[in-house]
């Protein structure tokens, strides 16, 4: 399932993410987009849920990326035990690409599923919207001091 819209500069298609399961056997999954694609890209995860066959035992799913420095990063996103939480609602968290799902903990079988945005930019209106010329820059109005108000005594 697609849809999408448009704003004049850029173009927006919404995918559904028909997710990926991880289990004792697969422990991780990697959504990435092909390198040479010019548009952004954001997914929306929604639902992490417990799926037929799970064990009554704690299931920790983390969410792995690099920081600003190129590191690993891990942030657990749910923790899920089929007696007490066997889904968690995740209001479209938004991640962006590429971005790995693991089962630290448990053996599953639990299922991820959202959406895949993508922003697709019209070159051409793109760099006019970005380049602002002197003109535009000087008809900004300096901010002047306020004026000091004398006490009535």
């Amino acid at each position: 399932m697609a849809f999408g819209a448009s704003d004049g500069c850029c173009s927006f298609s919404h995918v559904l993410f028909p997710g990926c399961e991880l289990t004792a056997r697969t422990k991780s999954y990697t959504f990435q987009v092909d390198e040479e694609d010019d548009s952004d890209h954001i997914l929306a995860l929604s639902v992490v849920c417990l799926t037929e066959g799970a064990k009554d035992e704690c299931n920790v799913v983390e969410v792995v990326g690099r920081n600003h420095e190129n590191q690993e990063i891990a942030v657990p996103v749910a923790n899920l035990k089929l007696s007490c939480q066997p889904l968690l609602s995740l209001d479209n968290f938004k991640l962006q690409p590429p971005v790995t799902f693991r089962l630290a903990a448990g053996s599953g079988p639990v299922h991820l599923a959202g959406w895949h945005q993508i922003l697709h930019r019209d070159d051409a209106s793109f760099e006019e919207d970005d380049d602002l010329s002197d003109e535009e820059e000087e008809e900004v109005a300096p901010i002047m001091p306020a004026k000091k108000q004398r006490r009535k005594q």
